[in-house]
């Protein structure tokens, strides 16, 4: 396996880093950031992933969460990949921010000409793990997941998949119902195809009404969000959580919008909800 460390920078007595790599799910080169916290100097630590949402990159995390800090306190790696392939390109993957290029919707693609690179899921559960392994500091046995909006969505499906994988798991203003709103069905269709029962798969509304999730979900949603009637739908979420039996603390927070200054303030939260989860792991 081949990294190329594009660049480093210290912060917080860890450091902040930011790497490329040939990637073997999506057939083209794939980059992520990680912070290192400084207890990674003395041994393994706990891995906590984050996804992005539409138009962001492996940088919009890294630059404008602010969550290094708290990271270093409580010892987690912290790590972010890009939302898309970058480096080939398809005709038309750029006619819409919702769709291609920078909103691969955590989905492996099944239609052409997405299929031979759009397959998001497979490499953030199962190729990024190993890389990050590679690493030699992050704790395999202790791995957390989250995201905002479209990766808030890719978070829960990913958790909600893959229990035993990940120990922890929260979301900024998921697109928790992607089945049910605009952004979901123009992604789907256009990744999954029309057949809406390959879609449930990748929704979490869905997977968490069908079984009892074993630990508690944080979400936090602003009630300035401007999405969040027609794409964000959070009651959805909730009400099929209820069903199942399933543990979700959803926060209506008064005055807060879709972007990263939301996502800011509740940051430290999040970060200590998994270091919660994760130490018990």
């Amino acid at each position: 396996m081949s990294l190329n460390l594009i660049s480093e920078h210290a912060c917080f007595g860890g450091s902040v880093r930011f790497y490329s790599h040939e990637s073997r799910e999506c057939r083209t080169e794939m980059r992520f950031s990680v912070y290192l916290p400084p207890q990674a100097k003395n041994g393994k630590v706990p891995v906590l992933y984050y996804l992005a949402g539409l138009t962001c990159t492996e940088e919009t995390f890294t630059v404008k969460a602010g969550a290094q800090r708290v990271a270093a306190e409580l010892g987690l790696m912290l790590v972010a990949p890009d939302t898309s392939p970058r480096k080939v390109r398809h005709p038309g993957d750029d006619a819409s921010w919702d769709f291609g290029l920078a909103a691969g919707f955590y989905v492996d693609s099944l239609q052409e000409p997405w299929a031979q690179n759009y397959r998001m899921y497979s490499y953030v559960t199962r190729e990024l793990p190993e890389v990050v392994q590679s690493l030699g500091a992050g704790d395999a046995d202790r791995q957390g997941i989250f995201g905002h909006s479209m990766g808030g969505h890719g978070a829960l499906v990913c958790a909600l998949r893959n229990p035993t994988q990940y120990k922890s798991v929260s979301a900024f203003a998921p697109i928790s119902s992607p089945s049910q709103v605009p952004w979901g069905q123009k992604a789907f269709t256009g990744y999954l195809g029309e057949d809406r029962a390959l879609w449930k798969q990748y929704d979490a509304n869905e997977l968490i009404r069908s079984q009892r999730y074993a630990r508690p979900i944080l979400i936090d949603q602003g009630d300035k969000d401007k999405f969040l009637v027609e794409q964000l739908k959070p009651e959805l979420f909730a009400a099929a959580a209820k069903e199942s039996g399933s543990e979700v603390q959803t926060r209506i927070q008064p005055g807060y919008d879709h972007g990263y200054y939301f996502i800011a303030t509740f940051m430290e939260d999040h970060l200590r909800h998994h270091a919660r989860q994760l130490s018990s792991a």
